[in-house]
């Protein structure tokens, strides 16, 4: 029989499961490296491989509740090249055969391709017609939240809200973003974190708004009342940048909550328990400059 909901299992339901993936730097083009030059990017493989997710989601024993795509969909090298729409097509057909429900987190390769405005009105958008969000606006975030099964909630935040990319040029959300970064980064090219203390503050990387905090801190309130287990999807806000993990966005953890937290992001496993570490001590309101410059082993 299929398992039971709960915190070992990790289901979304009785008798139904979720699955989770990303195509990660899909693009019709020769295998390259990353930023680094420190991994190898077998870029035409990556619609072979979200085909073999999808035709094993599709043959499990329980059915899944939904997808969880971890953002970074496509590779920034689309955008280079002029196929961005092609690229994003191809992935998109794949997932179509999917028998389950798809939740998109953005990455930064997502806003190398495309502008929120595209992305909003894109099927990379799946948040379901009149879900729970942040306030409306032209600098609304793409976060919000859903239940697949009682007494579980779902949040997918937006982990480039604080960021000059996607955001049009001349909005407040790209100015804000654009004055930190040069209040922080001297480099002539601001995607490099040399000599910096605070290694966070380069433009590939983002990180949350105080109204996207507030909301969320108005969610973990709401699933403290009805008991529910809590699991966060976004794309991490803590990057790598060689063997420094830097933590960006957020000062302080302003909210509350003795709700089950668990954090799925695209990076190893080691970030995703610093996550968790993280959110343990939520509860004191701790300043988390201490972890701007983390090394894990």
């Amino acid at each position: 029989s299929c398992p039971q909901p709960g915190p070992a299992a990790l289901t979304a339901g009785a008798g139904r499961s979720r699955g989770r993936g990303s195509a990660r730097v899909y693009a019709d083009a020769e295998d390259g490296y990353n930023f680094w030059r420190t991994a190898r990017r077998y870029y035409r493989s990556g619609l072979g491989r979200v085909r073999s997710a999808v035709r094993a989601w599709n043959g499990e024993r329980c059915p899944l509740a939904c997808v969880l795509q971890l953002g970074d969909l496509i590779d920034g090298l689309n955008a280079q090249r002029g196929a961005s729409e092609p690229a994003l097509r191809a992935v998109l057909g794949e997932l179509a055969q999917l028998r389950a429900p798809v939740h998109h987190a953005w990455g930064n390769h997502d806003l190398y391709n495309f502008s929120r405005e595209y992305l909003l009105r894109s099927e990379l958008n799946s948040a379901p017609r009149g879900a729970p969000g942040p306030a409306a606006g032209a600098d609304a975030c793409y976060a919000y939240h859903f239940s697949p099964a009682a007494g579980f909630r779902f949040v997918m935040l937006d982990a480039y809200d604080l960021s000059v990319l996607g955001w049009d040029k001349f909005s407040q959300k790209y100015q804000h973003a654009l004055k930190l970064l040069k209040e922080k980064n001297p480099n002539e090219d601001l995607n490099s974190p040399l000599g910096l203390d605070e290694c966070q503050f380069v433009k590939f990387n983002g990180g949350f708004s105080q109204p996207q905090l507030d909301w969320f801190n108005e969610v973990l309130t709401a699933s403290d009342k009805n008991r529910e287990k809590v699991l966060v999807v976004t794309f991490p806000f803590i990057q790598a940048l060689q063997t420094t993990f830097a933590l960006l966005g957020i000062i302080k953890m302003p909210f509350p909550s003795s709700t089950l937290i668990n954090v799925w992001c695209v990076f190893s496993q080691s970030i995703i328990l610093l996550w968790k570490e993280l959110l343990k001590l939520h509860h004191k309101a701790m300043p988390l400059e201490l972890y701007m410059s983390m090394k894990i082993k």
